[in-house]
């Protein structure tokens, strides 16, 4: 199209879009922003509506970044189809809806999981008629029980809880969801599919907070779902009714931090294992909640589910007799650490569950769980480990611990 032959008006609009097709392929994924996609046929749109030729048709149904991500995720946690998502949250409902949970529906899930998908299971979807019942997923028989007796459309659990840091047995729990019919939907946004892939112990759904370690730089949110080829598909169509889809430049953000990730988690394992070592042994800690420490219930399960020697990068510890007034100065002392609420960072974060990830659970159920007033989370950074440990050594002691 010679746009010369327009008027300005039409030209500002039009000149430079859609020139020729380029015969190159670019080495790193664009970034489409385009909200329209044109075809040289009405046959091939209409092709493309009905799902008989690839293709896009408006950011709803599909973005070519966002499905460059996807296909990334798919390949990465062994799957055959991943779905992104807006937000961690909006991968975890889109989950939920997917697997079939409805009003009349039972869920198991584990007591401790993340304080927003507590809320969402505890307070919306009970109020829209689904019963909920949450259980210690560590104790296989108590879940058991729970699962004979509410016979429910699935079970939801972490890979490793937040913010207790309890190991899910998957292997032993896919056999009990699968022997009740249900659905084991794992949420693994604590160990990212460089440390386990919960698909091949059996998950029906793998649900990740995209925001944290598969981004890793403290830059983007967004959320994914990775599951078979039909789990996927009707996901896929699940999404375009609700639209919680995730946009080009986050599923960018995202697919270039995946490049780094098998680097970033090592590190970070590495690091946390010296910090957790360390923190075990530091005077005013009266507990350390960390799988790589053979004091850990599950240090066994860790080993052999978890890769090889690495234990994620997130560690929990209480404050000996220490309540909110005394979190808050070690947190304030902080100087390396950086108190904020999110993990999976190249920086290392500092977070108080009761103040932020847990806010919404009441304090006396939060209280029952093990999530007490002195309880702090750690996402371990790929900073040097010594400056970590000197660095919370010297907010300890600001804060009077020990």
């Amino acid at each position: 199209m010679d746009w010369r032959r327009f008027n300005i008006h039409t030209q500002a609009v039009h000149a430079g879009e859609r020139g020729d097709r380029p015969d190159f392929t670019p080495a790193s994924t664009p970034i489409y922003r385009s909200v329209g996609y044109l075809y040289d046929s009405m046959e091939d749109l209409d092709g493309v509506f009905a799902s008989t030729r690839p293709g896009y048709v408006y950011p709803r149904y599909g973005n070519p970044t966002v499905a460059a991500f996807e296909a990334a995720m798919a390949t990465l946690e062994g799957g055959e189809g991943a779905v992104a998502t807006a937000s961690g949250m909006a991968a975890i409902h889109l989950a939920l809806l997917a697997a079939g949970l409805r009003p009349g529906e039972s869920v198991v899930a584990a007591q401790d999981v993340y304080g927003a998908t507590y809320a969402l299971l505890g307070d919306l979807f009970r109020t829209l008629g689904v019963h909920v019942r949450f259980v210690d997923a560590s104790d296989l028989e108590g879940t058991r029980e729970a699962i004979r007796a509410e016979r429910p459309r699935l079970l939801l659990v972490e890979t490793i809880s937040n913010p207790l840091l309890k190991v899910a047995d998957l292997p032993a729990l896919s056999g009990l969801a699968h022997q009740a019919g249900a659905s084991l939907l794992v949420d693994s946004s604590f160990t990212s599919p460089y440390l386990l892939q919960p698909l091949a112990h059996g998950a029906d759904y793998v649900i990740h907070s995209a925001t944290k370690y598969l981004s890793g730089h403290g830059d983007v949110l967004g959320g994914v779902v990775v599951a078979s080829g039909e789990r996927s598909r009707q996901m896929r169509e699940l999404l375009k009714l609700v639209g919680g889809n995730l946009g080009p430049d986050e599923a960018w953000l995202i697919l270039r931090g995946l490049k780094t990730l098998p680097l970033r988690v090592r590190q970070q394992s590495e690091n946390a294992l010296l910090v957790a070592r360390w923190l075990a042994n530091r005077r005013g800690v009266a507990r350390v909640y960390y799988p790589g420490l053979p004091t850990h219930p599950q240090h066994e399960l860790a080993k052999r589910l978890l890769r090889p020697g690495l234990f994620g990068g997130m560690i929990s510890f209480e404050l000996a007799g220490a309540g909110r007034a005394e979190v808050f100065k070690f947190m304030e002392g902080l100087e390396l650490c950086l108190p904020a609420t999110t993990l999976g960072d190249v920086y290392s974060l500092v977070l108080y569950p009761a103040m932020s990830s847990h806010r919404a659970v009441p304090v006396a159920e939060r209280q029952r769980i093990g999530i007490g007033d002195g309880l702090v989370r750690l996402s371990v950074g790929i900073e040097d480990a010594a400056d970590i440990i000197a660095d919370l050594d010297q907010a300890l002691a600001k804060a009077g611990v020990g």
